[in-house]
């Protein structure tokens, strides 16, 4: 006899697969992505896609929208930057994401390098979807009780544990 399966809950650790899509349903992705959450306002998934599968169980599947303010955010011009070449790591190249002194030369921020023309890099602190309208198509494969460990760490760990 096989067990009931768990709902969606707090303190579950949920497998979900999911696409992003743009607006317009055209998918962002070359491929569905798996990935293992802790649920329960642990920051580890948008909370409107938390939300939309909160009670539900395996095998449910769902589409959400998220404008950006929702989703990724919006873009913000102060986290473009543009510094000299020099300041990157050696073979640093487009599409490299590094950490520099953020507006207050002390924070880290993480950067995208977005162009590298003659000896300027111009970089970019927002997410690459932020300031646009997503759909996130998710389904829910698995549902199994958080460990404390996992509930103390504030994220889901593989099958055999994990260590910081």
């Amino acid at each position: 006899m096989s067990a009931t399966p768990s709902p969606v809950e707090a303190d579950t650790v949920v497998t979900i697969r999911y696409r992003i899509d743009d607006a317009l349903g055209r998918p962002l992705q070359s491929k569905a992505e798996e990935v293992a959450y802790l649920h329960g306002g642990y920051d580890n998934l948008l909370p409107k896609i938390e939300a939309a599968l909160q009670g539900q169980l395996p095998g449910f599947a769902t589409t959400v929208d998220l404008p950006a303010q929702d989703g990724f955010g919006e873009r913000d011009e102060r986290l473009v930057r543009v510094v000299a070449r020099s300041e990157l790591p050696a073979g640093t190249k487009i599409g490299a994401q590094v950490q520099l002194p953020g507006d207050d030369g002390m924070t880290p921020q993480r950067y995208r390098v977005v162009k590298i023309k003659g000896q300027q890099a111009h970089l970019d602190g927002n997410h690459p979807l932020a300031g646009q309208h997503v759909r996130f198509v998710v389904r829910v494969l698995s549902v199994r009780p958080a460990t404390q460990e996992e509930i103390r760490h504030r994220h889901a760990h593989g099958e055999h544990g994990h260590s910081h």
